[in-house]
């Protein structure tokens, strides 16, 4: 999969450089993987939860953060909308949030 804005992991990481690991982790395993459904996913992932608009939230680092994606199954890409705290996630729409 290609994953879009890495970059944004990378701000989150130097923000918070715990979560730094666990996102780059993810981050090379997105890339290695070949999701073609949600089911895909959830094999690897059995926390990740669904959203309308192919949208999937991670729980990252022992679940001390969350990670939203866009999957286009299709074209093989996974798009980083938000990645936050517990308290951040909470005050955002998972399903509309889109990246500055």
């Amino acid at each position: 999969m290609r994953v879009i804005a890495l970059k944004t992991l990378r701000d989150f990481s130097l923000a918070h450089p715990d979560a730094g690991p666990a996102l780059s982790a993810w981050a090379q395993e997105a890339r290695t993987a070949s999701w073609k459904t949600p089911q895909d996913i959830k094999r690897r992932y059995a926390h990740a939860s669904f959203l309308e608009q192919n949208r999937v939230v991670f729980n990252i680092k022992g679940n001390d953060y969350r990670l939203v994606v866009a999957v286009a199954y299709r074209f093989e890409a996974v798009y980083v909308k938000f990645v936050g705290t517990h308290a951040q996630y909470d005050a955002i729409d998972a399903a509309t949030i889109e990246m500055d």
